[in-house]
């Protein structure tokens, strides 16, 4: 029976492979065949088991270049992971133009960029998959994220766009939308040793939910999910979002 998770000789491209989700899944790859190339602004640990590149998905000049060396030493791709995002807390009332844009060009410019540059390759092949993560907040306000949640529900527009333009050429795009994960963005919101458990039980002064199943997810719960879209287990499912938050969001 063939391995539905079967990359070998499948190339794919992951943003914000440097730590974090984005780490877990460009490792899932790897470990399941496919050459694996990370994009990212720095990568802390020595040793990688992809190619590492450094990008900032921000800027475009950089984007452009940085795609058109990777493909001419690697003339094919089969799946885009746009993994990279940044978090931006503060009130609406607080939150600088300045800091709203920058959080924006990365979380919603970078995918964009990211998509726009490798639509030609894409057509091309006529052929793919586009996996794009966004988050739970773009499905439901949050107190203190104005710029985050905007920029994550860009991202579904974008990738539904993206994946009805790429439709006739055989390139799925859909969404991955994580809620609390264990890592370093996640962590940097915990001030308390009862900062987990209080986020499991929630917030009911934010009216933030808390989540059903009784758990923070791993970021290997996140990359399962990416992996299934961007397998041929789902290669009927395009323009997609997947809520994968242990149910805190209920039915959004």
């Amino acid at each position: 029976m063939i391995n539905p998770l079967d990359f070998s000789g499948k190339t794919v491209w992951v943003t914000g492979a440097g730590r974090g989700i984005g780490l877990e899944v460009a490792n899932q790859f790897t470990q399941f065949g496919a050459k694996v190339i990370g994009f990212d602004l720095s990568f802390d640990n020595q040793s990688y088991d992809f190619d590492c590149v450094i990008l900032d998905i921000s800027d475009e000049s950089a984007v452009l270049q940085t795609i058109q060396n990777v493909l001419s030493d690697f003339p094919r791709l089969d799946v885009l992971v746009n993994g990279a995002g940044i978090l931006h807390l503060g009130s609406l009332e607080e939150t600088s133009f300045e800091g709203f844009k920058h959080c924006f060009n990365v979380n919603a410019g970078g995918a964009f960029l990211m998509i726009k540059h490798t639509t030609p390759t894409f057509k091309r092949q006529k052929n793919g998959a586009i996996v794009t993560i966004s988050s739970n907040a773009a499905k439901v306000p949050r107190q203190n994220m104005a710029a985050y949640c905007a920029s994550k529900a860009a991202l579904s527009a974008l990738s539904h766009t993206a994946g009805l333009e790429l439709a006739p050429y055989g390139v799925r795009c859909n969404l991955v939308c994580p809620g609390s994960t264990d890592t370093h963005m996640q962590r940097m919101l915990w001030t308390s040793d009862d900062a987990e458990q209080n986020t499991i039980k929630g917030f009911p002064e934010q009216y933030k939910l808390g989540i059903p199943l009784g758990k923070i997810a791993q970021p290997n719960d996140i990359a399962q999910v990416v992996l299934f879209f961007a397998s041929d287990m789902s290669n009927h499912i395009t323009m997609q979002d997947i809520v994968a938050d242990g149910g805190a969001t209920l039915n959004a």
